[in-house]
């Protein structure tokens, strides 16, 4: 595979930087728009994108934090986006959708794009899902997609409204032990798109609480990431294959 820092056009025709992973082969390859989590444009979330590119996937993942502070350590670039209320939900859309359009416009892309985010960035994957037509979504913990975010994080708000729009099968994945999201406001989802009739599918694993993923954290927990990613890849091999 190749991987590198690129810039790509996001919302507002602003260059913002991104980190793009793609195998080397001349094979048709689906696109992946990966969303950081709160915490950042980081090594582990870069490490996510290396990973789809070595399951054959075009793999992009474009730094939300790029406006606030360029070139600053995740740790402080995320400090800064919470103090300033969070990524505002506009700007948002224009960031995936300039990223999707760079993997669209790759040699060798299918056409088809996916979107996955974790932690704040499950929550932009469904906003992103609703506000943009593209193949295949995986929300992983998105908290407040039903639910009233904290005061401080002014440019967010609850998503429901949103889901009769949802453009394409959405896939979930939860810690049975999160609070943000808590099982309540999972059901609450699932029922929303069982009722307009939406294709989706949830699982929530026991012993998981939020950021199971995380291999660089405490909250890590292998073996629901382990079976967590096998849905993901089987999912994506479903919905983003030529």
């Amino acid at each position: 595979m190749r991987a590198e820092t690129i810039t790509i056009t996001g919302a507002g025709g602003a260059e913002i930087e991104a980190y793009l992973a793609r195998p080397l082969d001349e094979k048709p390859h689906g696109g992946v728009v990966v969303i950081h989590h709160l915490p950042g444009y980081d090594a582990a979330t870069k490490e996510i994108v290396r990973k789809f590119a070595a399951h054959g996937y075009n793999a992009l993942c474009p730094n939300l934090y790029s406006r606030e502070a360029p070139g600053a350590d995740p740790d402080d670039a995320a400090a800064t986006v919470r103090a300033a209320g969070g990524v505002p939900d506009d700007r948002l859309v224009g960031d995936v959708d300039g990223a999707a359009k760079y993997l669209k416009e790759l040699d060798g892309a299918n056409g088809r794009i996916g979107v996955i985010g974790y932690c704040s960035g499950g929550r932009q994957t469904f906003l992103s899902a609703c506000s943009l037509q593209i193949d295949a979504a995986v929300d992983c913990y998105g908290a407040f997609v039903v639910n009233e975010p904290p005061p401080e994080m002014a440019n967010m708000k609850p998503l429901l409204g949103l889901a009769s729009q949802l453009s394409c099968p959405l896939l979930g994945l939860f810690g049975a032990e999160d609070k943000f999201p808590g099982p309540e406001e999972v059901a609450t989802l699932d029922a929303e798109l069982t009722r307009l009739g939406k294709d989706h599918e949830f699982h929530s694993y026991e012993g998981a609480g939020h950021a199971f993923f995380a291999v660089d954290r405490p909250s890590y927990r292998p073996q629901a990431a382990v079976a967590g990613w096998q849905r993901v890849f089987e999912f994506f091999g479903k919905h983003l294959s030529a």
